[in-house]
């Protein structure tokens, strides 16, 4: 029996469809192929186990903090029990740049996607996270801080500049009662004395607040080039400089202590920071075992260690020392930033 022959046309449409067919089985096994790796290098990652669930925040003895492992649940804040810091993490669905909480009361600063550019808003959240209200904020969100009751918190956005470590910045630290009935938008506007003279320069920046109670405060003040640890008042609405070269203080428990980050003398102008403790008593200094450059504003986990972050695998690592100058660092935890302890 006699075939006809092929047209040069079905030829054509036949080597297409053999192309396609091979092509998709080469791009399958491919996908497969990257399927597996990429498992693999998840397992061999040995990132931390991270769930969706339900997080408070006025659930005792734990750790909370912004997520750092990728995946779905990056940039949450996710809690873990105080007992089991490196144990699987519970995710909120609550996203945040920045992040403290204190009495129930917590501080997150968001970013809001839009379509030409992002901007930014501080959010106020309640023990279940819950929105309570929210503030636009005018830059990029670096520090924020609630005070030990609840009922106040602060936050430091940079307004120009994204860094600590030159002098071409400029910040903007609000306060605001969580009634919501008095906002403090600027705390430059705060009267500042150094070495008990009004000081009324243009240059004036202040950030990193950190809490003694609803209407005191410690703070750092830079103007002339210098930074200073400021103690501020919301009732007088002064900032007075306490000790130079003290930059973004956090309040021991007992609040007998800051930790702070110190230039010192001889480091790399990018990376100039050691962390220090002073005795608010006596001002006398005293420099941790952390060696290494720490940018970042540390949380005290309880009234003898410091917790802070470090650059790591993920983005963001937490460790910690002890605060009397004694002991080495460890990592606390990896793949987080921005925690908060509570009590």
């Amino acid at each position: 029996m006699n075939r006809m022959p092929l047209s040069r046309t079905a030829r054509l449409l036949i080597l297409l469809a053999t192309v396609i067919v091979l092509g998709a089985v080469a791009v399958g096994a491919t996908l497969a192929a990257a399927g597996r790796a990429d498992r693999k290098d998840r397992t061999q990652s040995g990132g931390p186990e991270v769930t969706p669930g339900t997080v408070r925040l006025d659930g005792p003895h734990q750790g909370l903090f912004r997520n750092m492992a990728w995946g779905p649940h990056r940039d949450e804040i996710t809690a873990v029990p105080e007992g089991r810091l490196t144990g699987p993490r519970t995710a909120s669905g609550v996203h945040c740049l920045r992040f403290h909480a204190a009495a129930g009361t917590g501080i997150c600063l968001q970013a809001v996607h839009g379509e030409l550019r992002d901007s930014y808003r501080a959010v106020l959240l309640d023990s279940r996270l819950r929105e309570v209200r929210h503030y636009d904020v005018a830059g990029t969100p670096t520090r924020a801080r609630v005070s030990p009751s609840g009922r106040t918190v602060a936050w430091t956005v940079f307004v120009s500049g994204d860094s600590y470590a030159g002098t071409a910045f400029s910040t903007r630290t609000s306060v605001v009662d969580t009634g919501g009935r008095r906002l403090d938008a600027n705390l430059e506007t705060y009267a500042l004395t150094v070495g008990g003279h009004r000081v009324r320069a243009a240059d004036i920046n202040v950030w990193g607040v950190t809490f003694a109670d609803d209407t005191r405060f410690y703070a750092t003040a830079a103007t002339g080039g210098r930074t200073y640890l400021v103690r501020g008042d919301r009732g007088t609405r002064t900032l007075r400089a306490l000790h130079p070269n003290v930059e973004c203080p956090s309040l021991s428990p007992d609040g007998t202590r800051i930790a702070y980050k110190k230039r010192v003398a001889g480091a790399d102008p990018d990376a100039p920071w050691r962390l220090y403790v002073l005795d608010l008593r006596t001002l006398r200094e005293t420099a941790t075992g952390e060696q290494r450059n720490i940018d970042d504003q540390a949380v005290w986990r309880d009234g003898h260690t410091l917790v802070y972050s470090l650059p790591g695998d993920y983005g963001s690592d937490l460790w910690t020392v002890p605060a009397d100058g004694t002991g080495t660092p460890h990592r606390l935890l990896s793949a987080a930033l921005a925690p908060a302890f509570t009590r």
